[in-house]
Parts: C-alpha cells; sequence; structure tokens
C-alpha cells in the first residue's frame, strides 16, 4: 500500500512531499515524477534535477537490492523538502530516503574502484558524484536513513 502526503503554497519557500511505497521496482517511477516535478516547481536547472533523479533511483535501487534483498513489500519512506543551507543562505533540494532492513556499519559504504570494471555496483560512486551532501544514518525504528541535498 502507497501513502502520500504533500503540502506545496505556490510561490512560497514551502515544499514537502512524503511518499511511503513497498521496495519494488515498478515504484521508481514515483520517485522519477516526484523529484523532477520538485526541481521544476524550485525553478532548478534542468541538468542538476535530473542529477537528483539519477542519485534517488540509484539509491532506492540499493534498498531493493541490498537493504531488503530483493523486491518485496517492505517499506521504503521517501520525503522531498525544499532545503535552505544554514551556513551560507544556498538553496536546494532535499532528499531522504529510509528503509527498514538490518542494521548496516556505517563505515562500510563507499564506491568500489573504478578500475573494477564490470557490471552493477555504482549506485554509491554515482550518489557521491552527483550530490552537494550527503548523509547516511540509522533509522530511528532500525535500517537505514540516507539524506541528500543537490543546490540549485
Amino acid at each position: 500500500m502507497m501513502q502520500t502526503t504533500m503540502n506545496t503554497i505556490e510561490n512560497a519557500s514551502t515544499l514537502e512531499l512524503s511518499m511511503r511505497f513497498p521496495a519494488r521496482p515498478e515504484y521508481l517511477c514515483l520517485s522519477r515524477i516526484a523529484v523532477r516535478q520538485a526541481f521544476i516547481q524550485m525553478g532548478m536547472d534542468e541538468n542538476r534535477g535530473e542529477a537528483i533523479v539519477l542519485a534517488v533511483v540509484e539509491a532506492l535501487t540499493n534498498v531493493i537490492r541490498h537493504s531488503y534483498g530483493g523486491p518485496c513489500d517492505r517499506p521504503v519512506d521517501f520525503m522531498i523538502n525544499r532545503y535552505r543551507n544554514p551556513k551560507d543562505g544556498r538553496e536546494g533540494l532535499e532528499v531522504i530516503i529510509q528503509d527498514y532492513g538490518p542494521k548496516v556499519d556505517l563505515s562500510r559504504i563507499c564506491s568500489r574502484d573504478l578500475d573494477d570494471i564490470r557490471p552493477g555496483g555504482l549506485g554509491v560512486h554515482i550518489i557521491q558524484s552527483t550530490m552537494d551532501e550527503i548523509e547516511y544514518s540509522h533509522g530511528e525504528t532500525g535500517g537505514l536513513k540516507l539524506r541528500i541535498v543537490k543546490y540549485k
């Protein structure tokens, strides 16, 4: 079952979207659509916005494959927020992805060596190379929480 909550105020600084959906590839299109609509609403450059889409799809694919061991009906929480950096005032888009899989050693989350040429396994590298801020943490109720930000 999918749950969605969206708060948007036209021409204001508020943009909030929260969804919960099953960890299945067929739901990835919802995240792509939501991120595209959010970066368009913010007036973000298309190339920067599409970088967020790519990072989000990679992160959600990692949740399905690694946190849950394949497609299943376990939940993924997905949130999008307009974000303003408190230090320098830059505006961007923040995406938070929370799964409820086994606890992960955060120090082991890394990209594989790019000289190791083989299919797959580049999700972490893609996220790191496309986003401005990346933060992994343990969720309050287990699993992994990923917070990523891309500035305008």
